[in-house]
């Protein structure tokens, strides 16, 4: 008899977290690619919908859009502690691309074809029916074979022809907060979207998550794609852009998608990062570096999604738990700038965290 009511609860809460953020207009101003060559996939599928999910998928049963963490995490308050400086606090996890589908296990759950197109990386499975059980254990095209997370972002395409990453892509895992010793690792199943498809060149400049937005040879900070970029084979179009790193240690996902993580907050007085107390668990921040083998004239670039301001992308986590512990308390916890090992060329003398075949020892 709880259901009802709880389902109505998140219908609206997912419905004033787009008024309030976004604003009226907002869909039709991002659904304008600027160009008429939208893939057919976001054209038919409604690819700039940030949809709150109200339906039942392995995770959530119930179709209410709530998955509780189990156990829930209590008794936490936001660490202000501000330690002996650490220039580095972060590893990286380098990703391949696995595959390209209309499917959004997050925001779709087992509905498959109804995403705009997505790039996916890490786990070799992912797809609209994906669940933590699902994923867990899985293979990897991540270097590090506990890592079966799914990564995905939206398809990037220059006219017609899609064009994917080359190689392991770039994904960050740092502290964003000052204390970095109270980092902690996700919780298994713990799932996010970071950014929104809806949003404006505005709401995407001031973001957040903004580090350098689109770049490519000497032009930085664009909130859209660049008009063009130097014809020249080591010149490839990147993007930067982080996830709030702060959980409210109650839900693994909640009906938007977003208001079960956090970004960071300053400390008053100081210009150190914290938690709020709505959301005082520290974890991760994980950072996309990604990179796509295209430049010269740029006019016909495009997302999936968009414009390039539509830039968001999705985080599933999988990882397993030893593994992620052990490479979150040597590289972010102990102030070091690790490689996909666990391992900082500058401070050799600390070792790595998984041996030559990225494995734990």
């Amino acid at each position: 008899m709880t259901a009802r009511p709880k389902r109505l609860s998140a219908l609206l809460l997912g419905t004033a977290l787009v008024a309030s953020l976004l604003g009226v207009g907002a869909i039709a101003s991002a659904a304008d690619p600027g160009s008429s060559a939208l893939s057919s996939s976001a054209a038919s599928h409604g690819g700039h919908t940030m949809a709150v999910s109200l339906q039942a998928s392995g995770d959530d049963p119930d179709g209410d859009g709530y998955i509780p963490a189990v156990p829930q995490v209590t008794g936490v308050t936001p660490s202000d502690r501000t330690p002996p400086p650490a220039y580095h606090h972060e590893f990286q996890a380098a990703c391949s691309v696995t595959r390209t589908a209309p499917d959004d296990p997050i925001v779709y759950p087992g509905q498959p074809g109804r995403s705009h197109d997505h790039t996916f990386m890490g786990n070799t499975s992912t797809n609209a029916n994906s669940t933590t059980a699902s994923l867990y254990g899985g293979t990897t095209a991540c270097k590090a074979p506990a890592d079966a997370s799914a990564y995905w972002m939206p398809s990037l395409y220059k006219g017609d022809q899609k064009i994917l990453p080359t190689g392991p892509q770039v994904i960050y895992y740092k502290a964003g907060v000052t204390d970095d010793t109270s980092v902690r690792p996700f919780p298994k199943g713990l799932r996010f979207v970071v950014g929104n498809p809806m949003q404006t060149a505005q709401e995407f400049r001031a973001h957040k998550g903004f580090v350098e937005g689109w770049e490519c040879g000497d032009s930085f900070f664009n909130t859209d794609f660049p008009a063009s970029c130097p014809s020249r084979p080591d010149v490839q179009l990147n993007v930067r852009f982080q996830a709030p790193s702060c959980w409210d240690g109650k839900y693994l996902d909640t009906p938007d998608h977003q208001s079960h993580m956090s970004y960071t907050v300053v400390k008053p007085g100081t210009n150190d990062n914290m938690c709020p107390a709505s959301h005082p668990v520290a974890l991760p921040m994980i950072e996309f570096k990604m990179a796509w083998p295209v430049n010269g004239d740029m006019s016909q670039v495009r997302l999936a999604s968009g414009r390039g301001y539509s830039f968001h992308y999705d985080f599933f986590n999988a990882w397993e738990e030893r593994t992620l512990k052990a490479l979150v308390d040597h590289c972010i916890v102990g102030g070091l700038q690790c490689d996909p090992r666990g391992f900082d060329l500058y401070r050799p003398e600390r070792g790595a965290v998984l041996n030559s075949e990225y494995r734990l020892p």
